[in-house]
């Protein structure tokens, strides 16, 4: 989550996005070090009579292959609102597909729902009937602070 105020005054912008520990280089060389070592592990067992632990080895690593492979796809995923005079503006970026929704800052209102009996809290702006969910990648500790910037943000100039 990251912070960026504009040059004017009232400029906000808020960014969200997963917070990935590797890098895709570190993913892939990560990915290729447990491959190897279970090919190592596999043949070991192979050479020595265990030639059934081959297929299991090879499933276990397509299945990490196809998880690394998720994870990946979900790396470049964020959202940012930011608020720019009387507009707000939210955009997401999931899997190469863009959505915008705009807001009147004047109108908008700021919906938070903490998290309850295991189930995530809802952070939303809603305004004439439209309510658009923000915050899928923060904690819920972000997203109280969030909502409580986003409320201060929006009563500025009021």
């Amino acid at each position: 989550m990251d912070h960026a105020y504009g040059e004017e005054p009232h400029n906000f912008v808020l960014v969200s996005q997963h917070n990935h520990s590797l890098s895709s280089t570190g993913r892939n060389a990560v990915l290729g070090s447990l491959v190897l070592v279970s090919l190592a592990i596999s043949l070991g067992f192979a050479l020595h009579g265990a030639w059934m632990i081959l297929p299991f080895a090879g499933a276990e690593m397509a299945l990490l292959f196809f998880a690394f492979r998720a994870i990946g796809r979900r790396a470049g995923n964020y959202e940012t609102i930011s608020i720019c005079g009387d507009r707000i503006l939210i955009e997401r970026w999931e899997s190469g597909k863009t959505s915008r929704f705009e807001f009147n800052r004047f109108w908008a209102q700021v919906v938070f729902q903490p998290a309850r009996h295991g189930r995530g809290g809802v952070l939303a702006l809603r305004s004439h009937g439209r309510e658009v969910q923000f915050g899928r990648h923060l904690t819920q500790e972000q997203r109280v602070h969030v909502a409580r910037t986003l409320k201060e943000q929006l009563r500025h100039d009021r």
